[in-house]
């Protein structure tokens, strides 16, 4: 059974890692992902980027700790 659980929690973070680049470079290719209009493009740009660095970062920890 804990073989198992860990298979989908690899499973599981992977998802995320990939949904979570998915985003970040959306938010930063100017297109068709934004959050609220009214929301300059700047500040998305500078959202998506730090969602990029912080999942890079995050997957850079998990594997050094592993």
């Amino acid at each position: 059974m804990a073989k198992n659980a860990s298979l989908l929690g690899i499973i599981t973070w992977i998802v995320g890692v990939l949904v979570s680049l998915a985003v970040g470079f959306g938010m930063t290719d100017n297109g068709p992902l934004s959050i609220i209009p009214i929301i300059p493009t700047i500040v998305v740009n500078i959202a998506g980027w730090i969602v990029i660095i912080g999942t890079i970062i995050g997957v850079v920890m998990a594997v050094v700790q592993r």
